[in-house]
């Protein structure tokens, strides 16, 4: 597993855009009309976009509060140090935990059970062998002291308790968030209005000259902040 891991590890980006794609292949319902009625798609939808915003809350929060290097040094895993501070107090993985669920909000707005039955499952074992490969690294550096985080935190499930110490004795940094995130946030945002508009007519009245209109012009706003943030970041006008 750990070899899968570091392999998987190096191509870990191109695996979120064969995940966005897979979105798109034609697959059985999850909600159908005949089992929910003609409001059907209401319930992908609710469902959906609570469960990735709530995967992309838990990304922010994670990285405003006490960021990790997760980059890897020439496509391998590397970390100079050992961050507990945080989520990562509260659970060792919390950006991947937000991954996850980013991409079952996703799959379940979309409406695709092929998505949920086939491309989540193969998501979760990579997730695991990567997982694996990183403590496999940081246990090997960090010795006993990584060892005494994984006895007193959990590896996927968030344990909440004193969290509410936790963001009244750390400043949320949104800068860095903002700095750290645009590119993932455009991805996601330009995936959702995609999903939205091309898979659901209901929502445009089923006139197709509106829809194209709201993806242009929804798409083309969120390219320009997507670039703006990118121009601030470059030249130095914003920073962490």
């Amino acid at each position: 597993m750990i070899k899968i891991g570091n392999f998987f590890f190096r191509y870990r980006n191109l695996l979120f855009i064969v995940l966005y794609l897979a979105l798109f292949i034609p697959s059985p319902a999850i909600f159908s009309p005949e089992v929910f009625g003609e409001q059907y798609y209401l319930w992908p939808i609710i469902i959906g976009l609570l469960v990735t915003v709530s995967g992309q809350l838990i990304r922010g929060v994670t990285i405003g509060l006490a960021y990790i290097i997760r980059g890897g040094k020439q496509g391998k895993v590397y970390a100079e140090d050992l961050v507990t501070q945080g989520i990562f107090n509260h659970c060792r993985n919390p950006l991947y935990v937000g991954n996850i669920l980013m991409l079952v909000g996703v799959g379940i707005l979309s409406n695709s059970l092929i998505y949920l039955l086939v491309f989540i499952p193969f998501f979760l074992f990579v997730y695991q062998a990567i997982v694996l490969a990183e403590e496999n690294f940081l246990r090997g550096k960090f010795g006993q002291q990584f060892e005494a985080y994984c006895q007193r935190v959990n590896r996927w499930v968030p344990n909440l308790r004193g969290i509410g110490a936790t963001f009244q004795g750390m400043h949320f940094r949104w800068r860095r968030w903002i700095l750290k995130e645009y590119n993932t946030q455009y991805v996601w945002l330009s995936g959702i209005t995609l999903i939205l508009l091309l898979k659901y007519d209901e929502l445009t009245g089923y006139d197709t000259s509106l829809r194209n209109t709201l993806l242009v012009v929804i798409l083309s706003l969120l390219l320009l902040m997507y670039l703006f943030v990118r121009y601030l970041k470059k030249s130095g006008k914003m920073k962490e």
